[in-house]
């Protein structure tokens, strides 16, 4: 799908001539160190040239300037990123990244009318709590269970599957989506089970599996235990389907899980586009991990400038820039704002409506290795 920024900037006209205001800051709360630095700095550079691009383009509207805080992935650090950024007066923020964090953060910008555009947050309950200034553009958690609910229950009507998880909230969260959309479909499981993390030993449950006679299996849970259990289906000589989420998307499932991987089915968000060359300039070497956020942290920003001129639109008398809150409205149950992403709408919670979620199937390459890409699941 084609993407132009020229068609974004050309609806950006703001009333005020541009050299009479300061710019528009935009803070960036993410994880520059630790251990998802690599995300971090993904979503900083697409979210720099985001900026770079809107700014080179002019338009008689103001500057935008992106404002940086390090929160290492840490909730305490998005913390005092978030009480920053409120104190120093930024009224719109990208981040942070990791659910906890966001869920840490959110109250502070809440309280101060801060608009936010969360990168890659899918615990689901995150906008279930009433944060009217939260969104976000990867597909939460209940969004890919139901996904893959949908799939179950259309691939596998009228018979049996049995849904399993790791014990943790977030396995639990998506094993109880893929139920309710099973018991919408008027499909409901036969079996809702769990196994602990790290468990070895699952022959108790494969029994169980074996006597329900299942014709399909769904985990919620991640990439560890997701091999545990398809081996040891496998070794049972049970050859039911698996269906998993994004939790699996880890080299560790396929090395771990090997042959008997072959078929899984997991749900995750549509493969993201490459970001547009930068103007006089040649892109930055990125590492997969940063490639693989790079588009939100750009998309983060189109959804911002858009969202800005929609609240100005709405309210032209005034000639300021609006505050966060006006921001959140002009989001909730407007029409798709354009971004690199494609169209990107959130309902009124906050989340994606549409073309967030995806299905892959693992299979054997020509050299023997498991991998998913290029591999769409169109249907049963």
């Amino acid at each position: 799908m084609k993407h132009s920024l020229a068609l974004i900037i050309a609806s950006l006209l703001f009333a005020a001539p541009a050299a009479a205001q300061a710019p528009v800051r935009i803070g960036l709360s993410a994880p520059l160190s630790g251990p998802d630095a690599a995300y971090g700095q993904g979503l900083r550079q697409g979210a720099e040239q985001a900026v770079a691009d809107l700014n080179r383009a002019g338009g008689g509207r103001p500057k935008f300037a992106l404002v940086q805080a390090d929160d290492a992935g840490d909730a305490r650090q998005a913390v005092a990123a978030a009480k920053k950024f409120t104190a120093d007066g930024v009224r719109y923020v990208i981040g942070p990244f990791e659910s906890g964090a966001v869920a840490a953060a959110a109250p502070i910008y809440e309280e101060a009318g801060v608009v936010m555009v969360a990168p890659g947050a899918t615990y689901a309950p995150l906008t279930g709590r009433g944060f009217g200034i939260l969104f976000r553009l990867a597909p939460s958690d209940a969004q890919q269970g139901r996904a893959a609910g949908s799939y179950l229950a259309k691939a596998f009507a009228g018979r049996r599957i049995a849904i399993l998880n790791d014990r943790s909230t977030y396995g639990r969260g998506l094993a109880e989506a893929v139920a309710a959309r099973l018991k919408e479909a008027g499909t409901p499981e036969v079996l809702f089970d769990g196994f602990p993390r790290g468990t070895r030993d699952l022959s108790d449950l494969v029994g169980r599996l074996k006597a329900a006679r299942v014709d399909a299996v769904y985990f919620g849970g991640l990439a560890p235990e997701a091999a545990t259990l398809v081996r040891a289906l496998r070794e049972a000589a049970i050859g039911t389907p698996l269906v998993a989420s994004d939790g699996i998307l880890d080299p560790a499932f396929a090395a771990s899980a090997g042959s008997a991987g072959e078929g899984t089915v997991m749900t995750l968000p549509p493969d993201p586009p490459r970001l547009p060359e930068p103007k006089g300039g040649k892109a930055p070497a990125r590492s997969a991990e940063a490639e693989s956020v790079a588009a939100s942290g750009y998309a983060a920003v189109e959804v911002l400038a858009q969202a800005l001129e929609r609240a100005r639109a709405a309210d032209p008398k005034t000639g300021r820039i609006p505050d966060g809150r006006k921001v959140a409205e002009a989001l909730h149950g407007t029409q798709p704002v354009r971004t690199i992403l494609g169209p990107v709408g959130f309902d009124e919670r906050g989340d994606r409506t549409a073309g967030a979620v995806t299905l892959r199937v693992w299979r054997r390459t020509p050299d023997g290795r498991l991998d998913y890409a290029g591999n769409d699941v169109s249907g049963p």
